[in-house]
């Protein structure tokens, strides 16, 4: 969590650091509702539901996948290894 956010802080972008409650990009009547222009994922498996509800809105998914990590939805997949604690 504390990669998402020092990158959030630098790039200026809004992150969801922790669980990704469903609903935030397709349920208009929820406070956490959130229309953003980009998804930047560090593990689509895990990252699932966000994922999916960006395919929902049309939103380009950009996910850090290994060599195991599933492609659907995913616009742009970085190479990498997401696995270990130091690896992001």
């Amino acid at each position: 969590q504390r990669a998402v956010l020092k990158f959030a802080q630098y790039t200026g972008a809004a992150s969801i650091a922790g669980r990704f409650t469903p609903g935030t990009f397709t349920n208009q009547i929820t406070k956490q509702f959130r229309e953003p222009r980009i998804l930047v994922v560090t593990d689509p498996r895990t990252d699932a539901q966000a994922v999916k509800e960006a395919s929902y809105v049309n939103l380009p998914v950009i996910a850090l996948c290994d060599s195991e990590s599933p492609l659907a939805h995913v616009d742009v997949a970085v190479p990498c290894n997401n696995k270990g604690k130091y690896s992001i």
